[in-house]
């Protein structure tokens, strides 16, 4: 830990601090934290190389100069028949992803979703703080079909995880649904870029308030002043919102559509 020196830091950070610049932020401010943390320790002396004020901001662009990446999305008018294909797929990770895109939750939150957490007779999913990008508890209202995806996995529980991995006590690996979509072989679009998908229906297609399809998303609206008054999460506009979108997902399935023929 002693030998760790700036020119080390910046092997690791330069590699990724202009393409990934979220990942690049997240993995500098880890470094810093885990210098300190050893020179409290005793492990080591001086300056902390990882520190960006008046350090590292004199050697590497702003983050905020840097172009922020996005996740590819597929377009929300792609999605009905993408689902459909996958449910061909029984695999406990295509539930895990068809949940995912129905609710709009990231996938982390699905992955580790735990029984105590659902309510199937509110349809009420509750996600902890501890477990919320934002810190903050989150209510997740299910729409028909991802109750019905939950009482299909009901009749499997085994442990504390809706969707438990191969390792005792522990849920899917992380990659589970990405791997979803390269067996898919779907190319241009990720598992988050879902969340893009059902964010652009809202806007161009529903006529649901911008406010609702953010708190659906679990972002944090306005200032602190507004977030103060905000205390409604405005539960049941989402439940009809995410119902909304649930059947739009249903709509373009193949077996719905009739043929119309001239007599």
């Amino acid at each position: 830990m002693d030998t760790i020196a700036t020119d080390d830091v910046l092997a690791v950070l330069k590699p990724i601090w202009t393409t990934r610049a979220e990942t690049a932020s997240r993995v500098r401010g880890r470094i810093e934290k885990v210098l300190d943390a050893a020179k409290a320790k005793g492990f080591r002396d001086g300056e902390n190389p990882a520190r960006w004020r008046g350090h590292l901001d004199h050697l590497l662009p702003r983050p905020s100069k840097l172009a922020r990446g996005h996740h590819a999305a597929m377009p929300y008018e792609d999605v009905a028949a993408f689902i459909a294909k996958l449910r061909e797929r029984e695999a406990p990770s295509g539930l895990a992803l068809e949940l995912c895109i129905i609710t709009a939750a990231r996938s982390g939150e699905i992955l580790g979703m735990r029984w105590p957490e659902i309510d199937l007779d509110k349809k009420i999913w509750t996600v902890p703080a501890d477990r919320m990008k934002a810190g903050r508890e989150h209510r997740v209202p299910l729409p028909t079909r991802a109750v019905a995806i939950v009482r299909q996995l009901e009749k499997l529980k085994a442990g504390e995880f809706v969707f438990p991995g191969q390792a005792r006590n522990k849920p899917l690996s992380n990659m589970a649904l990405e791997m979803v979509l390269r067996r898919m072989k779907i190319e241009n679009a990720t598992v988050h870029g879902f969340r893009s998908s059902f964010r652009d229906w809202a806007g161009n297609v529903s006529s649901f308030p911008r406010e609702v399809t953010e708190t659906a998303l679990a972002h944090v609206i306005g200032d602190k002043a507004e977030q103060a008054y905000r205390r409604s999460d405005a539960l049941e506009k989402r439940r009809k919102l995410m119902e909304t979108w649930a059947a739009y997902c249903e709509a373009k399935r193949p077996g719905n559509v009739v043929q119309i023929r001239k007599r």
